[in-house]
Formats: C-alpha cells, structure tokens, sequence
C-alpha cells in the first residue's frame, strides 16, 4: 500500500493508472478506522482495480461546539487496517494540504438538509459536500463508496454527484454493526460503560418502529419511538422522524422508500442510526432485508 500526502501526488499517480484502464474504486473517511470502514474498502476491492482510501479530518463539517479538536485519530492503526482490508493507495493529507488559502468558493447544499442532523448541524453539509467536491476532483473515482449509517449524507452526495455531473458512481453500502445490534462508529468509543449498554437501544428503537409501521400505527410511530428511547437511555434525544428517502421530505402515498431515523446524544457522543424501509411492503404487512437492523 501506497501512502500520499499531496495532492499533486495522488493525482499523477491515479492519472497513470488510469490511462491503462484500471478502475478507482475510493473510500473517504475521517479515520480511526472500525469494521465498517473495512467492509466498504473490501467491497471496493471486489469491484474496482485500484482502491483509494482518505484520511481526512475535514474541520469544514464540523460546528464550534462540536469535537474537532478531539475526534479520535491513529494513524499508525489506521495504515494497517486499510492495507489488510485491500487498500492500494492511502491518502492522507494535512488541512494545510486542502485548504492552504481561505476559499473563495464553497457549496452550498439547499435540499436534503432541512430536517434530521441538517436541523441542529447547520453547515454541516456544506462542509461535506465542499470537501468531497474537492476530493471528486483530487482521486477521480468511478465509484465511491459510503456507509448507509449516515444515509442524509449519502442523500446529499448523490445530490452533489447528480448535480454537478461527476462521473462517479455513489454506491451505499449496509450499516455494520456491533453483535447487539449497535451501528458501528469511530464516536462510540466516548460511551461510558452505561451508555454503551444503553445505546443498543437506539437499534431496538428502530425494530420497534418497524414492528409499529406494520401493524400500520404510523402515526404515533415517531413519539413512541422518542418515549422509549427516554425510558431506556440516559441521553437527549434529538429525533425520531419518518421521512421519504432520498428527498428527507414527510411522506407522501407516491413515496417509493421510507427512512426511520433516531439521534440520541450522550455525555460525549452523538450517535444516529436508522432503516430504510418500502411503504408498499409495510402496506403488505411483508418483511424483507431492508427492513432488519442486525
């Protein structure tokens, strides 16, 4: 496995191997690598021919009060476990590296972001699609891989891709999870030992609600979900909402995908979670895949 720090770097090399053929599957992340990063670089292993893999703690996304400053980061950890999980290439820039000057164009994302963690982050996808705009460009994928944990981030990125044209194919990818059910995150390691027993719960909520929706209770679905969360957590809720997926919009009877989706905050973790789910298989009273979050 190749490591690179400089875009000029990363950009001939890719550009090489592009011109005999070769297929860029990319993986962007902010590190501190889990199993479900690996399992998308796996995938992109399996699909592409040369797998890109960042590491970049992207300051753009994150609020004044939010965890910047502390999110975890090990890169020495990092380099093993991408290479093992079939990294070819990891690129690793310094912020000064991205952003050597105050930009003097940002996107600005205007759908998909008014409801769920767009209500509380302002700007947070802002920054997400301005960096990934950048990274687009720097990698020149042809498919980049994000995991369905945050799926109004992989709403937003089709949004960006679709938009402006990129010639990338986004492909989102299962939510990978702990034994109990809790959805994989690098932030689950700020839980203390009662609100990780707790937070398996957020996983238990969504069943729940999926159990609701079948036996067609739709409309108290959300407050029931918000109640058992409060009885069986110690964190803040931030919400429980039913949405039609990719638009983040209240459902509609033409709605073609359901999202249920849960943010709990914990003394020094948010955490969030949620299934994607077919309104005419829940009419149906059926269950499939989709539906399970285990």
């Amino acid at each position: 496995m190749k490591l690179m720090n400089s875009i000029q770097e990363i950009q001939s090399y890719v550009a090489e191997e592009k011109k005999v053929g070769r297929t860029v599957g990319f993986v962007p992340t902010m590190g501190y690598l889990h199993e479900g990063h690996l399992s998308l670089i796996e995938r992109a292993k399996n699909e592409s021919d040369l797998v890109v893999v960042s590491i970049f703690v992207n300051p753009l996304q994150f609020g004044p009060n939010e965890d910047f400053d502390r999110y975890p980061r090990d890169l020495d950890r990092d380099k093993k476990l991408a290479e093992e999980a079939g990294a070819d290439v990891l690129f690793v820039p310094e912020t000064q590296e991205m952003y050597p000057d105050e930009s003097v164009v940002t996107v600005s994302v205007n759908k998909r972001v008014d409801a769920l963690c767009g209500e509380t982050r302002v700007g947070h996808f802002d920054g997400v699609a301005t960096v990934l705009t950048k990274l687009f460009h720097i990698v020149s994928p042809d498919f980049a891989y994000f995991g369905l944990k945050d799926a109004q981030q992989v709403a937003v990125v089709q949004g960006l891709v679709d938009d402006f044209n990129f010639p990338v194919k986004v492909i989102g990818c299962e939510t990978k999870r702990e034994s109990d059910g809790l959805a994989m995150s690098s932030r689950n390691v700020y839980l203390t030992e009662k609100e990780r027993k707790e937070a398996v719960h957020l996983s238990q909520s969504l069943l729940k609600a999926k159990k609701w929706l079948l036996d067609g209770d739709s409309g108290e679905t959300e407050q029931k979900m918000i109640n058992y969360l409060e009885e069986h957590t110690s964190g803040s809720v931030e919400y429980c909402k039913i949405l039609s997926y990719p638009e983040l919009l209240p459902p509609t009877p033409d709605t073609n995908k359901l999202i249920v989706a849960v943010a709990v905050k914990f003394s020094k973790a948010r955490l969030i979670d949620n299934v994607i789910l077919d309104p005419i298989l829940l009419k149906q009273g059926s269950e499939e895949e989709t539906c399970s979050v285990h």
